[in-house]
């Protein structure tokens, strides 16, 4: 059974950056796609960005293009998802997930950790 801990979420202040790392137990996560999403309070859940088993593909939602990376390290069974120019509006939980597809739905996921991002 996978199990996937996220970690490296805080209080940012706007413009700043932040990385999340998911790291993997329990089996390989060099079999799935990862995606990354996030809930605010009051909102649906959304898909973040997401990446495919190889490393190869990656797509993010239009309102993080440009500011956020995702990227992965097989060997450490961890996926990254590095935040930079962080705004008020991108505080949310977030929480990786793992599937065979990017979509709206996964088949494991995280706890979830806090971003904040706050004056």
């Amino acid at each position: 059974q996978l199990q996937l801990v996220e970690s490296g979420g805080g209080l940012v202040q706007p413009g700043g950056s932040l990385r999340l790392s998911c790291t993997a137990s329990g089996s390989t996560l060099k079999i799935y796609n990862i995606g990354w999403f996030r809930q605010a309070p009051g909102k649906e859940r959304e898909g973040v960005s997401c990446i495919s088993a190889s490393g190869g593909l990656t797509k993010y939602a239009d309102s993080v293009k440009d500011r956020f990376t995702i990227s992965r390290d097989n060997a450490k069974n961890t996926v990254y998802l590095q935040m930079s120019s962080l705004k008020p509006e991108d505080t949310a939980v977030y929480y990786c997930a793992a599937d065979y597809l990017c979509g709206d739905y996964a088949l494991y996921w995280g706890q979830g950790i806090q971003v904040t991002v706050s004056s």
